[in-house]
């Protein structure tokens, strides 16, 4: 088998291909824009050309597409390159899925709903509230708009795990906070309620996905089932780090004033049909993967 990861270098698209080079009899091709070495295979994703060689050179059976614009507060600074890469770029893999006959897995996300009735199934109808959750919507739209062409969205939430930088995760940056004893204080989001998943179990259930027989839902949902906020999260890596927390000031008020991007307050997304398919999801428990990441 012949699996294509696109933004392999990112948190998710790392932990992706760590988990396929376990699996006997596959060949992986690591692509990245922004990162170089390791067996990383620079494209440009916006190249439709260079995109439409490497993938007929390569003939992959599989294309777990990850790369993407992530960033709420920087998808509205640069709302056209955000729509480009979020939404141009995987309609064309798609494309190229009905040409190759690959199955294109679209990584999206909970911010295509508006989080005012929790849980979303898979047919509950989408709703963003902000720029990069319209432009998530309009990937699945056109990725699901192509007749022919075998395509999976796979909705996931705020995601954690192993990182280069904390900063490549918006749960993992929250332990910079945490660490930061420095006297500074931080107003930390107690609004939004947020579901954890981490990278290495969405990794895992990828590779058991490959390998199903039988016919695959067009939208499955992948979660963690722990609700938190941004505030508990700060106060459970405090809990485990042995550090205070009182310079982590909670903020129950929804984000406001010119400058905030809207978020939903509450995303939970159903699972019972991706365990339908796949069986038990796997799921890691945050504070006690936390603690073993940590203490190693």
């Amino acid at each position: 088998m012949k699996v294509i990861i696109t933004g392999a270098s990112g948190v998710l698209g790392t932990a992706i291909r760590e988990a396929f080079k376990k699996k006997p009899d596959i060949e992986c091709l690591a692509l990245s824009n922004t990162r170089t070495g390791d067996g990383l295979v620079p494209l440009d994703l916006m190249n439709k050309a260079e995109v439409d060689r490497v993938f007929n050179e390569f003939k992959p059976d599989w294309v777990i597409h990850c790369a993407a614009e992530r960033r709420p507060d920087v998808a509205e600074k640069d709302p056209e390159a955000t729509r480009r890469l979020n939404a141009e770029a995987p309609a064309h893999l798609a494309s190229l899925s009905k040409g190759l006959n690959f199955t294109l897995v679209y990584i999206s996300t909970d911010y295509v709903f508006d989080g005012t009735s929790p849980p979303y199934t898979p047919s509950s109808k989408t709703n963003p509230v902000q720029l990069y959750g319209q432009t998530k919507r309009d990937g699945e739209e056109a990725v699901l708009g192509f007749d022919g062409a075998k395509v999976i969205v796979l909705r996931v939430p705020v995601l954690y795990g192993p990182a280069p930088n904390n900063s490549d995760s918006a749960v993992n940056i929250l332990l910079d906070v945490v660490q930061d004893q420095s006297g500074k204080q931080y107003k930390m989001d107690h609004y939004a309620t947020r579901y954890p998943t981490n990278v290495i179990d969405i990794a895992n259930f990828l590779t058991r996905l490959t390998d199903v027989k039988k016919p695959i839902p067009p939208i499955l949902h992948y979660s963690g089932a722990e609700p938190f906020t941004k505030h508990e999260m700060c106060l459970i890596y405090a809990k485990i780090l042995g550090l205070p927390h009182s310079h982590v000031i909670p903020d129950a008020e929804p984000p406001k004033g010119s400058g905030a991007t809207t978020r939903p307050r509450d995303c939970q997304l159903y699972t019972k049909e991706t365990e339908d398919v796949i069986g038990d999801l796997g799921l890691s428990l945050f504070e006690e993967w936390w603690t073993e990441y940590l203490k190693r």
